[in-house]
């Protein structure tokens, strides 16, 4: 179950925001019906909120790494 706070994995690309899949982000609001705000924050510090649904995110799973990906100029 994901929860405020909680790190999430876009799930797919959506490229209107600038986000590929597998970026990273954290929940922070839960809405209804499976609904999600996740904020995207890149290294620069610039943050992109989204709203997004659960199909379209995933679990922080522990066992994985995080990455750095070059940002679309």
């Amino acid at each position: 179950m994901i929860q405020e706070l909680d790190s999430v994995i876009l799930a797919c690309d959506m490229a209107t925001h600038g986000l590929k899949k597998g970026d990273i982000g954290t929940v922070v609001l839960v809405g209804d019906a499976g609904s999600y705000e996740v904020e995207f924050i890149a290294a620069d510090g610039e943050t992109k909120l989204v709203a997004l649904s659960r199909k379209e995110i995933r679990s922080l799973d522990h066992a994985g790494s995080l990455q750095s990906r070059p940002a679309a100029n």
